[in-house]
């Protein structure tokens, strides 16, 4: 993925599954990208990001067996793994990070990264080494905060306006690989969720989670807001 990346990609593009998002864009017209973060009452937690991509098994198996698919090199497995092994070990040199795991499903295309961090503001240092280890130029469009005094946890964003300049640019069946793919987000807290400011965000029955989910193209096209403010009970 990362030879991918470097040979010039157009979609250069930032969302939080980091280098996960290049086989998604070269390899499947339908597939869900999911960012879930547990949030401790101490800032601590968890991080899970995965790239499902098993509605479109059939044809992924297909295209695995190619040399190239509309003008791009498709990794092999092999490549795959060995770039998901690099990844888990560059959050493994991060501090504040730890238990690092990953896994990588060819059965049912699905591939997923864990792990813990000490504090919500850690997950700002990952973005920027993860970008900068795939060379891809960082932007400050995203970051998190959580302050414990409060119980506030929030998730800033800012549309990336190259993003949609850039996506104009793909040939027509490129543009038809992100019709039908999602992003989601989950947080969970271990206390109940007494507001937040996301007017498209769900609060769970439960009260200790709020989930969003759209289209990555609207994403791409800056037509989704991703910040919100999450206030927890005291």
């Amino acid at each position: 993925m990362k030879t991918i990346i470097r040979n010039g990609h157009p979609l250069r593009y930032r969302l939080p599954l980091f280098s996960l998002i290049p086989l998604c864009l070269l390899l499947s017209s339908c597939f869900q990208l999911i960012e879930e973060i547990t949030v401790n009452t101490d800032g601590s937690g968890t991080l899970a990001l995965t790239a499902n991509l098993s509605q479109s098994r059939s044809k992924l198996a297909s295209v695995m067996l190619l040399d190239s698919v509309n003008g791009y090199k498709v990794p092999s497995k092999t490549d795959i793994r060995k770039e998901m092994a690099e990844v888990a070990n560059t959050l493994r040199s991060i501090k504040g990070i730890s238990k690092v795991s990953h896994t990588v499903d060819f059965d049912k295309y699905i591939i997923n990264i864990r792990f813990s961090f000490n504090n919500v503001a850690n997950l700002n240092d990952i973005t920027a080494l993860i970008f900068d280890k795939l060379d891809i130029k960082a932007s400050d469009n995203s970051s998190y905060s959580y302050h414990a005094e409060s119980k506030t946890f929030k998730r800033s964003y800012a549309a990336n306006p190259q993003a949609k300049s850039e996506y104009g640019k793909l040939k027509q069946e490129d543009k038809a690989i992100f019709e039908n793919a999602t992003y989601t987000s989950i947080y969970r807290f271990d206390r109940p969720v007494f507001k937040q400011t996301n007017s498209r965000a769900k609060v769970a029955a439960s009260k200790k989670a709020v989930m969003l989910q759209c289209r990555v193209l609207d994403l791409i096209e800056g037509k989704i807001e991703l910040s919100n403010d999450i206030q927890l009970a005291q």
